[in-house]
């Protein structure tokens, strides 16, 4: 090993794909919003309202289980489809799913005591972070460098 008196140089960046960011972000979603529901387990009557058949005033029936599904399958497969689709639909499916979250995850703290609020205003204030990101990453996609034909550069047509 050897060693130098010359300082280090500014660290480099890194420039990741669009893609790789809107699948970390997707997968960041999803740890937030799992943990959120698993320590909502933890409030007091929470395991009780459950066993008695309801969460937030839901019954806990096929209809809940096949809805809460959903809403849980569809971030999991942003996270794959954020890396395999053409950027085009990509790009046009990142913001579509990221807007319609945007209610979705507004209306957890629905219903919810004010004791409560400091966890769910932080969960969800987090949860919105991460759309809003997912939504510039995928809105200011960049567009790919195309050759005119007097030998100067301009932007390509989407």
């Amino acid at each position: 090993m050897t060693r130098t008196d010359k300082p280090a140089g500014a660290l480099q960046e890194s420039h990741l794909p669009v893609q790789a960011k809107l699948a970390a972000a997707w997968a960041s979603f999803m740890f937030l919003y799992i943990y959120v529901d698993y320590l909502a387990l933890y409030k007091p009557g929470f395991l009780n309202d459950i066993l008695a058949g309801a969460v937030h005033e839901f019954d806990t029936g096929p209809t809940f289980v096949a809805l809460a599904l959903t809403l849980m399958a569809i971030p999991i497969l942003m996270i794959l489809l954020s890396t395999t689709l053409s950027a085009r639909v990509n790009r046009a499916t990142n913001l579509v799913v990221a807007t319609l979250y945007i209610p979705v995850t507004v209306y957890n703290v629905d219903g919810e005591s004010w004791t409560y609020l400091y966890f769910y205003g932080f969960s969800i204030g987090l949860e919105l972070l991460l759309l809003a990101f997912i939504l510039r990453a995928a809105w200011t996609w960049p567009r790919a460098i195309r050759a005119t034909a007097d030998g100067g550069l301009a932007p390509a047509r989407a």
